[in-house]
């Protein structure tokens, strides 16, 4: 057993060990407070920014996906948060999901239709802020169909990336929306209309 041990330990030490000059080179970064964010325009790192989305499948389980590769800008201002204005391009040819199958059959016509609309879109109209949270209303555009949707955004942190040296800001959001507002109907009630959203962005200066 003690043998065992010291080699788990050695092993964790060789792991270790491996990892440091990564660790190195990307140095923990002190959170900057929303106030002391830089004011100006920033572009969408597409990197690190995702839309996880779920729905009720059959009553018997939630279904989850993602979407990433967005590209789009914010402008901020901490001294006029409500000001801000965010336009976010969603390329839906990027819709990632655990079955094979079930991704080709998003891409049709019974669903997103990808061939004719391969981009959804989503522009901000009114920013309420509270403190570090905000309702964000805007029209999501998708398949052609404009509709509101409001999300829930809480600032999450800001600072200079030690990878690439860019200032840079990150939120999170959560929103709901329904899919037969955009022709999505496929499948209700059976898979629920109502889509979960879970998003996290962040924003380079």
């Amino acid at each position: 057993m003690t043998k065992r041990l010291l080699g788990l330990a050695a092993a964790l030490g060789l792991a270790t060990a491996a990892f440091s000059p990564l660790a190195a080179q990307a140095p923990a970064t002190p959170r900057v407070a929303a106030s002391q964010v830089a004011a100006g325009s920033y572009v969408v790192d597409a990197n690190h920014t995702q839309v996880v989305w779920s729905v009720d499948h059959f009553g018997f389980s939630r279904l989850y996906g993602m979407v990433g590769g967005m590209s789009g800008t914010l402008a901020i201002d901490p001294a006029r948060p409500s000001e801000a204005s965010v336009q976010i391009d969603i390329p839906l040819s990027g819709l990632t999901v655990t079955s094979p199958g079930f991704a080709k059959h998003l891409q049709t016509a019974d669903l997103f239709d990808t061939a004719k609309f391969p981009t959804a879109r989503f522009v901000s109209r009114n920013v309420a802020v509270s403190g570090e949270t905000a309702a964000i209303t805007g029209d999501l555009t998708v398949r052609g169909v404009t509709r509101p949707i409001t999300l829930n955004a809480r600032f999450h942190g800001a600072g200079t990336n030690p990878m690439n040296k860019k200032a840079t800001v990150g939120f999170s959001a959560t929103g709901t929306l329904k899919r037969s507002d955009f022709g999505l109907g496929y499948a209700v009630p059976a898979v629920s209309d109502e889509v979960r959203l879970e998003i996290t962005a962040a924003f380079e200066k």
